[in-house]
């Protein structure tokens, strides 16, 4: 920790004998980067800080996955110098009409696809390995997040060498905080009785988060197709909650589920309907509103579900880790 810091302050101090610190440039000159889900946008923001035009276009609330942009979407694809999406077959619309519209030298950065390899691809009720279409959610692993951070980082660099220093500072300062919330994450989940560290959710969001702490999804009520459970299939999973003695089961801010209400109350178990996966918490401008908000608020509620605690994330901040005020444009 003592060295990260020391390393953070050292390049600070060559911004600022660069003269390169105190003066971002206006958002008509600064480098135009346009991303998806809000997430990515909070990870992109961490890193270009004020020295990116940042716009994101899928608004929160909606359904990443069949997410349609507008029209009007093109002529902001069409005048970004770097595209930023996930991958993994998320966002195929929004990919589709950057491939169109963009510039011939713009950079579409599909994260996803570069921070892990097809062998690592998780596949589950969600995302059958029938389909051939992974399960694209990594950035609930803080870990994958960071590599995500990383790959920015490397692109806005070659796009913007005059900000490289900036960049690395916002970087190393990105990758103490999803340190701190590696360690806490993994403290907290400790706490939560050993049996019940298991997740069903209603979208399979954490099959990668999952894996890095040492819990277990059990399964998920949204079928491939995003499209209800048949009986049979809400029956067998009563029984396996039952079976599992499951104390919670978690719905989705994104997905509004009935059937996994019923699911939980023929089961015994609580329901939970507050995890995230790409719906920032808090209103725009709030700290909460960013992807390390993200984690805090669903690890309140997940581990506190399942019988532990986040004492270990009582001083997480979750705020900004680039100093001024950002451009970026949340889609509302």
């Amino acid at each position: 920790m003592y060295r990260s810091l020391v390393f953070l302050m050292g390049l600070l101090g060559l911004l600022a004998a660069c003269g390169t610190s105190p003066s971002p440039p206006s958002p008509s000159s600064a480098l135009k980067v346009v991303t998806t889900v809000s997430p990515i946008t909070s990870i992109v923001e961490s890193i270009g800080g004020n020295r990116v035009a940042l716009e994101g276009i899928v608004p929160e609330g909606v359904n990443s996955h069949t997410f349609s942009p507008s029209p009007s979407v093109a002529r902001v694809l069409a005048e970004a110098d770097l595209i930023v999406l996930n991958g993994l077959f998320l966002e195929e619309p929004s990919l589709e009409l950057a491939q169109t519209n963009k510039k011939a030298e713009t950079v579409i950065l599909a994260l996803g696809d570069q921070t892990i390899d097809s062998d690592e691809w998780k596949f589950d009720f969600s995302f059958p390995s029938s389909q051939g279409r992974p399960n694209p959610h990594l950035w609930p692993n803080p870990m994958l997040a960071l590599r995500y951070a990383e790959l920015v980082q490397e692109q806005l660099t070659a796009l913007d060498p005059s900000n490289a220093e900036y960049y690395a500072a916002n970087l190393e300062a990105f990758r103490m905080r999803i340190e701190e919330l590696d360690r806490g994450i993994a403290a907290s989940v400790a706490t939560v009785p050993v049996q019940h560290r298991k997740l069903l959710t209603y979208h399979d969001s954490w099959a990668y988060f999952a894996d890095r702490y040492g819990m277990e999804v059990v399964g998920a009520v949204q079928p491939s197709g995003f499209s209800q459970p048949s009986s049979r299939e809400v029956a067998r999973l009563i029984d396996q909650i039952r079976d599992l003695g499951l104390p919670a089961v978690f719905g989705s801010e994104v997905f509004p589920s009935d059937v996994l209400e019923q699911i939980a109350k023929e089961s015994g178990a609580i329901f939970i309907d507050g995890l995230r996966d790409d719906d920032l918490p808090g209103s725009l401008g709030e700290p909460r509103h960013s992807y390390l908000g993200l984690m805090l608020a669903n690890m309140e509620t997940m581990i506190a579900a399942l019988g532990g605690n986040t004492s270990a994330l009582a001083y997480f901040d979750v705020g900004p880790v680039f100093e001024g005020a950002s451009n970026a444009v949340y889609p509302q």
